[in-house]
């Protein structure tokens, strides 16, 4: 598929110059940087002659939005003797996932996506306020990584509350539950279950990084840590999920609770009316010889007796705690 460029098409080249970084947002600025002062450069839905310039520029190969998306989770970490191919899917708020390419050679960094992604720019950011902490594509990268991760992090804390607030909403609600709380339950199951997947990613890519001996030797130590938080990301997903079975496992006690009432009430009414039924039924034959049938207080007997078999019933429920 043809890209054109629009609003929100971008290219970002970011150099050294001295001890400071710049960025330039042309791509006929390649022709006069040199390629050992190039840090990073990122694309934003730019178009296919702004990719085929850069590929020629950098001797690479940009993949499709369709390759991206369609390659195999196995084969999202490609790694040649000069070069590193990462595919990597990065989460936006709303909790969909946006596929990102990234090309690593001679330490220069190129990064691929359609979208803005609050990932890029704090990641911008750090790169103006630390320049020295960034003299290498490579230092970029897992700089972009870590602050994934901790985006990662701050969707769980987030998901996290929202459980807590569930939770809540159903202690407060246990006299009357309500189906759109199990509906919130089932849409937080999913959020949590998106999460885990794109830390899953991450996690995947972050391995493979370790395996790899182009890296800087002082960056293994910073894949580690990522590497320690994202498990501690896995621990705090599993508890959200238990922590939902749990909700959902009480939504469902407390709706067959609520429907044990009803059965219950309609149960007392029917065993309250069920005597006065019978005697209404008795009284109702039509028989010539019946002892009432002619005496002048046998409606007021009638009525009296079913309202003493009520009271009966009442009393026995009262005695036995029924009621």
């Amino acid at each position: 598929m043809l890209k054109c460029e629009n609003f929100m098409s971008e290219i970002k080249i970011f150099y050294k110059d001295k001890e400071k970084i710049k960025v330039a947002r042309t791509i006929s600025a390649l022709k006069e940087l040199d390629k050992k002062d190039i840090i990073w450069i990122d694309l934003l839905d730019v178009s296919d002659k702004t990719e085929d310039t850069l590929e020629g520029f950098l001797k690479i190969d940009i993949q499709e939005d369709e390759e991206m998306e369609e390659i195999e989770f196995s084969s999202r970490y490609i790694q040649t003797d000069d070069s590193i191919v990462a595919n990597s899917n990065f989460l936006k708020s709303n909790f969909e996932t946006e596929p990102v390419n990234f090309i690593l050679k001679n330490g220069i960094l190129v990064s691929i996506r359609d979208v803005e992604l609050e990932t890029f720019n704090e990641t911008f950011k750090k790169l103006f306020v630390n320049t020295r902490n960034f003299p290498t594509g490579f230092h970029v990268l897992v700089a972009l990584m870590e602050t994934r991760v901790e985006k990662d992090a701050d969707l769980i804390e987030d998901t996290t509350d929202l459980i807590t607030s569930l939770s809540q909403q159903i202690n407060a609600e246990s006299d009357h539950v309500d189906e759109d709380l199990l509906v919130q339950i089932k849409d937080l199951q999913e959020k949590v279950t998106i999460i885990r997947q794109n830390i899953m990613d991450k996690q995947r890519v972050i391995s493979n990084f370790l395996k790899c001996d182009f890296f800087p030797e002082e960056l293994y130590p910073r894949l580690t840590m990522i590497i320690k938080d994202i498990n501690s990301l896995f621990d705090y997903t599993r508890f959200g999920f238990d922590r939902l079975d749990y909700l959902q496992d009480t939504f469902l006690g407390l709706v067959n609770i609520e429907q044990n009432k009803i059965i219950k009430i309609f149960t007392v009414i029917n065993i309250i009316f069920l005597p006065p039924t019978l005697i209404g039924s008795l009284y109702g034959m039509n028989f010539d010889f019946m002892p009432e049938l002619h005496w002048r207080l046998g409606y007021l007997f009638a009525l009296g007796l079913m309202i003493l078999s009520v009271v009966l019933i009442l009393l026995i429920f009262r005695l036995k705690k029924w009621l």
